[in-house]
C-alpha cells in the first residue's frame, strides 16, 4: 500500500492543473503585448509633437469653418480731364509761336488789287506782267511790317503801255514813291527777275492795268 501512494504522487499533474497553467501563461503574454503597444503609442505621440503633427481628435474631425474673405467694392475711376477748347488751343498756339501778334488772323483773304510782280512778257503782241496773288501776313515785332504772302500760281496781268507807275527803293533811290516810266520798270524787272516786289494796281475798262504803285515791304 505504501508503494502505491508514492507512485501516484510522481505522476504528471491533473489535467485541470495543466489547463490553469496554460491560461496563466497566455494571460501574462497578453499583458506583456498590451504594455508594448502602449509604449509604442506613447513613443509615436512624442515624435508627432516634435515634428508639429497634431494627433487626430478622438471625437472625430473638426467641424470648424473658415470665414470667406471680405471683398471690397470696386473703386469708381476718376473722370477724364476735359479736352481743351479750340479757343484755348488757339491762344496757346499763338503764345508759343515766336513773333506772333495777338489778335492777328493768319487766314487773311486774298487782296483784290495787290500782286507780287516777278517778270514781264511781250508775247502775243501785248505787254503782260507775270504776277502772283497774295495777302498780307501778321506783323512781325522783329521787322518793320508784315510780309506779303503769295499764294497760287503765276499768271499774266495785262499792262497798259501808257500806265501811271510809281516806285520806291530798290527801283529808285528814294524812300518815297517816285513816278517812273513803263520802260524803266521793264528794264528793272529784266535786270532783277523774280524779285516779287508788291504793287497795288487799278485796271481800266479793257482789263489792262492803267495805274501801278509800289508798296512798302520790310
Amino acid at each position: 500500500m505504501a508503494d502505491e501512494h508514492s507512485t501516484s504522487r510522481s505522476r504528471p499533474g491533473h489535467p485541470a492543473v495543466v489547463a490553469a497553467l496554460l491560461l496563466t501563461t497566455l494571460g501574462t503574454a497578453a499583458l506583456t503585448g498590451c504594455g508594448g503597444s502602449g509604449k509604442a503609442t506613447a513613443t509615436q505621440e512624442t515624435q508627432d509633437k516634435a515634428t508639429g503633427i497634431a494627433a487626430p481628435s478622438a471625437s472625430g474631425p473638426s467641424t470648424a469653418t473658415t470665414a470667406p474673405p471680405t471683398v471690397s467694392a470696386p473703386t469708381t475711376p476718376a473722370a477724364p480731364l476735359a479736352a481743351p477748347t479750340a479757343q484755348a488751343a488757339a491762344e496757346t498756339s499763338a503764345a508759343s509761336s515766336p513773333g506772333a501778334t495777338p489778335g492777328c488772323d493768319h487766314k487773311m483773304p486774298i487782296s483784290p488789287d495787290e500782286v507780287a510782280v516777278y517778270r514781264y512778257t511781250p508775247e502775243g503782241g501785248s505787254l503782260n506782267l507775270i504776277v502772283k496773288a497774295g495777302a498780307w501776313g501778321c506783323p512781325d515785332p522783329d521787322s518793320d511790317g508784315p510780309a506779303f504772302e503769295t499764294t497760287g500760281k503765276e499768271y499774266d496781268l495785262p499792262l497798259d503801255q501808257a500806265a501811271y507807275i510809281t516806285a520806291t527803293n530798290p527801283i529808285t533811290e528814294s524812300s518815297e514813291n517816285q513816278q517812273i516810266g513803263v520802260q524803266e520798270l521793264l528794264d528793272w524787272l529784266e535786270a532783277h527777275p523774280n524779285s516779287g516786289l508788291v504793287f497795288k494796281y487799278h485796271a481800266g475798262a479793257d482789263g489792262a492795268v492803267d495805274k501801278l504803285e509800289q508798296e512798302f515791304t520790310p
